[in-house]
Order: structure tokens, then C-alpha cells, then sequence
């Protein structure tokens, strides 16, 4: 099987575990980590063009796991992490990484967290070593070993 076929399984399998604990997934440090953990994702290579913050916005309110919390709040979370990461990645991404570190508490919404991270840097089918290499780090923040999503 290509890479490109395991990767949009692999994300499509992600978002099916995702919706089926939808409802444990309410709580503002799984909200707060999940707005983190799209930021990071947007900013991997250390640049978000406008292009690219609008794809990851139209992401997070269509994604039905997100659904549980106003759009608009969501938005608002998602760009102020943004703001960080774009005026100084590396000083903004430890900042962002004490937000997604949060949801630690609960290994369910640790693990969302990660699996987020992973649908939202596969939906452009192009999960590229960046995007991976922030969600490893975002792994290590929540205490879970990054083989568990085979990064």
C-alpha cells in the first residue's frame, strides 16, 4: 500500500475513534490542547500563510469531534496560538506546548489530542516531517510514546 493510501486511512480510522468518544471530549483543557495542537500543525515549517490558517479554520469547524464547542471560541483560541507561533516559533512553541501538555490529565483526551493533530496535518494528503515531528514533540508533552500513532 503507498504511503499516501496508509496515511489517509490512518487519519480516516483517527477521525472514526474521534467521533465514537465525542462525548467524553468536553472538557477546556481538550479544547485548549486541541487549539494548540492545530496551531502547531499550521505552523510546523515555521510559517502559516493566510491560505493555509483559513484551510486549518474551515478543519476545525467541520471536524464533528470540535462541534462541542462554539465555533467562534475555537477560532479565536486557534489564532491567538498562531499569533505566538508566527511572532517567534521557537519561544511560541514551548508556550503552545504547555497548552496541549494540559489535556495529560485525561490519557483519552491526551490521545485525541495527538490523533487531532495527526486528521488535521493529513487532510491536505501531504502529512509532511514537520508535521510530524511537532506532533512527536506534542506526544512527548502528553506523556504517550509517539509508536502508538506510528510517528
Amino acid at each position: 500500500m503507498a504511503l499516501w493510501d496508509r496515511l489517509k486511512e490512518s487519519a480516516s480510522t483517527m477521525q472514526t475513534q474521534l467521533v465514537a468518544k465525542k462525548n467524553e471530549l468536553t472538557s477546556g483543557a481538550f479544547r485548549d490542547a486541541s487549539m494548540a495542537m492545530c496551531a502547531l500543525v499550521a505552523a510546523a515549517d515555521g510559517t502559516v500563510d493566510a491560505s493555509e490558517r483559513q484551510r486549518v479554520a474551515q478543519l476545525i469547524a467541520t471536524n464533528e469531534v470540535l462541534q462541542n464547542f462554539p465555533a467562534d471560541d475555537l477560532r479565536r483560541r486557534f489564532d491567538e496560538y498562531v499569533d505566538k507561533l508566527t511572532a517567534d516559533f521557537a519561544f511560541g512553541k514551548v508556550s503552545v506546548l504547555q497548552e496541549v501538555a494540559k489535556a495529560k490529565k485525561k490519557p483519552a483526551e491526551a490521545r485525541a489530542v495527538v490523533q487531532i493533530g495527526i486528521v488535521i496535518g493529513g487532510a491536505d494528503g501531504d502529512f509532511d516531517k514537520d508535521e510530524q515531528a511537532v506532533v512527536r514533540e506534542a506526544c512527548f508533552a502528553l506523556n504517550l510514546p509517539p509508536h502508538e500513532f506510528d510517528l
